[in-house]
């Protein structure tokens, strides 16, 4: 995806300028005109240098509170239905409002409303690195349509369901991670800390020592002279794997690279197939065209690949061809998926026939991540019990050789 520099004109006529990301020009000219409807100019800003792409790292940031966001939109829905006029319900939901950067967007949106603006047009302006597109989209729809609480409600629930599945895979991952730390460690103590105490009581007896004794002995003395040199190893690999993510050929090869791997393959592409049907239904339930709501789907979607995969489908879709025969033709997401996508477009329910796809994603993800972590554990556990029992046998082959030798 690229980037592109833009002038546009707004509607009370003042020049803006900012920053877009798209598939391509065309691509990038559309997703400005959602919000300005005269672009003056436009210009690719050219990939950056590696040193450059160093410097211009993000290193901290706002990010965003799921829990507070989800209650924003049930807090947004509860109030219109009430009756209460928009701009009151910004007000009140930024005065109670606890989590800082949300707080910051709100705030600015009470001004922008206040003054005439869009309820749409401020949250996309105010926070457009900080919330969702789909949640702006959805709003946008929604404002327009006349049917705001309903946009704030479908959008309550769609994020409260995501959150729900990020809570479960996080919650799956803390014991394996645990595990995972504390085998390094162990075997950092053991290799620098442990071992040299009794190969300097081996040294000493100046006799041959077994095979394994040697080797393990050999690990200490590595470990002891270059855990520098390894630390420093890992810490240059991660920042050359960051600086190639950050082009766009490494982020296009290693997202193709991770749906080619044994596990996390698999976990990808059910993710992404998720992430499709889910974004999609929300979408036409808000009411937005089917080109329009293929775009915004696109730019959810983690796996890179995959998501300029679905972006180019909405040239297919202009050209008149069905989404199922689009997807079909892309051939990036499951069978399952593009053959209950086609169903659901020749029997009228594609936003239903979705929303039944994206349940059982959801459940097909949630196993795949639960099994993949369940092989993980005991993987860990045999390492580091193997790799403690050779320290072991290593040391007491040693010892009876020396009372043996008395």
């Amino acid at each position: 995806m690229a980037t592109f520099k833009y002038t546009a004109l707004s509607k009370d006529g003042r020049k803006v300028n900012g920053v877009m990301e798209g598939f391509d020009e065309l691509d990038a000219v559309a997703r400005i005109k959602e919000s300005y409807s005269i672009v003056l100019q436009i210009t690719e800003v050219k990939e950056k240098g590696k040193g450059a792409s160093l410097m211009s790292m993000d290193i901290g940031g706002n990010k965003l509170n799921d829990k507070a966001f989800t209650l924003m939109c049930s807090q947004f829905a509860v109030i219109l239905k009430a009756g209460v006029p928009i701009r009151r319900t910004v007000e009140l939901i930024a005065e109670k409002m606890t989590d800082k950067p949300l707080k910051r967007v709100l705030e600015n949106v009470a001004k922008d409303v206040d003054g005439g603006r869009s309820l749409a047009a401020s949250f996309t302006e105010r926070g457009k690195k900080l919330l969702p597109v789909t949640f702006l989209e959805s709003i946008r729809a929604g404002e327009e349509a006349g049917s705001l609480d309903v946009a704030f409600e479908s959008s309550a629930e769609h994020y409260a369901k995501q959150s729900k599945m990020k809570g479960k895979v996080r919650g799956a991952l803390i014991y394996p991670v645990f595990v995972f730390i504390v085998a390094i460690v162990v075997v950092v103590v053991l290799m620098v800390k442990v071992v040299p105490t009794f190969t300097a009581i081996f040294a000493e007896q100046g006799s041959e020592l077994p095979i394994p004794t040697q080797i393990l002995i050999g690990m200490s003395k590595f470990f002891q002279k270059y855990w520098m040199v390894m630390l420093a190893a890992g810490a240059g690999f991660g920042l050359v794997y960051k600086l190639y993510g950050n082009t766009e050929s490494g982020r296009l090869n290693l997202a193709k690279l991770q749906l080619k791997l044994p596990v996390l393959g698999n976990i990808g592409v059910l993710n992404s197939a998720s992430q499709f049907a889910n974004t999609m239904a929300m979408m036409l339930q808000a009411g937005l065209p089917m080109t329009k709501a293929v775009s915004v789907t696109s730019r959810v979607i983690s796996n890179y690949h995959i998501s300029q995969c679905v972006g180019k489908i909405s040239g297919r879709l202009e050209e008149g061809h069905t989404l199922g025969a689009s997807l079909r033709e892309a051939n990036c997401l499951p069978e399952i998926l593009v053959d209950m996508t086609a169903v659901g477009e020749e029997s009228g329910e594609l936003e239903q026939t979705l929303t039944m796809t994206a349940e059982y994603y959801d459940h097909e993800l949630e196993q795949a991540t639960t099994e993949a972590l369940a092989k993980l554990e005991p993987a860990i556990l045999v390492f580091l019990a193997g790799f403690a029992g050779f320290i072991v046998i290593a040391i007491y082959m040693a010892m009876f050789g020396m009372y043996a030798g008395m």
